[in-house]
């Protein structure tokens, strides 16, 4: 999402004057021109009935305990992001496992992680560590790639009752990510050059899982070709 800019009024009007000495001004104020008109927001179909249902569900709250993946001292560090990455393949075997699976590369390659493997061939991105839950302690941020597609998996990962706990999860095709403060925010090609689609997931303490709060098509101003933006894997149900 777009982060305001800091105005720096101090140096903006010293700018000014010097510009105006040179220019042989005399100092006295001009007019900027009109200003435009302020239009208020026009409310359409007041008289609409409310929605029977809630709107569409996407699953954002959603979370799920690790399997088989312990949290040593409860440090999320000391966890292993290989043996993530395995346990989210052994739970979710129709992705991963077999000639028609979506992500078979993915399971294909792990292997590849471990010490005498060809890590040029591994699935699995550089964790990195930061606290975005706000309780004082680092979380994970992983990411592994989803072969033979061209999607990112990015999921975060707490530490809840020492066990380890998946508190985002986002598939899609990506060209970066970024942490800034409680939020992952995630930017993916359009198929529109010019611009990117950009989704900002930030932690809520009540809900205790990361909410999708911004979603957003933005002018990057790129003069690339752009390209087909993937359609997201479902999240995982919740599980206790």
């Amino acid at each position: 999402m777009p982060f305001p800019r800091p105005l720096r009024t101090t140096a903006l009007v010293a700018l000014l004057l010097a510009t105006a000495v040179a220019c042989g001004d005399t100092g006295a104020l001009h007019a900027a021109g009109a200003t435009p008109t302020a239009t208020s927001p026009a409310k359409l179909w007041p008289n609409l009935a409310p929605a029977a249902s809630p709107a569409y569900d996407f699953d954002e709250a959603d979370t799920e305990t690790v399997q088989g993946v312990t949290v040593p001292g409860d440090d999320i560090r000391k966890v292993d992001p290989i043996a993530v990455v395995r346990a989210e393949i052994a739970a979710n075997p129709s992705d991963y496992v077999g000639s028609r699976a979506p992500y078979r590369g993915t399971a294909e390659r792990i292997d590849d992680c471990a010490k005498g493997g060809d890590r040029s061939r591994c699935p699995v991105l550089k964790p990195y560590y930061r606290d975005l839950t706000g309780d004082g302690h680092d979380d994970l941020t992983l990411g592994f790639r989803l072969l033979p597609t061209k999607m990112t998996a990015v999921r975060v990962y707490t530490v809840e009752k020492h066990k380890l706990v998946q508190v985002m999860a986002n598939d899609d095709a990506v060209s970066g990510v970024e942490l800034a403060g409680r939020s992952v925010i995630i930017r993916s090609p359009s198929e529109l050059a010019g611009y990117e689609y950009r989704v900002q997931w930030t932690w809520d303490a009540e809900q205790k899982a990361m909410l999708l709060t911004h979603d957003e098509f933005l002018r990057t101003g790129s003069r690339k070709h752009g390209v087909r933006r993937a359609t997201p894997a479902p999240v995982p149900s919740a599980t206790s």
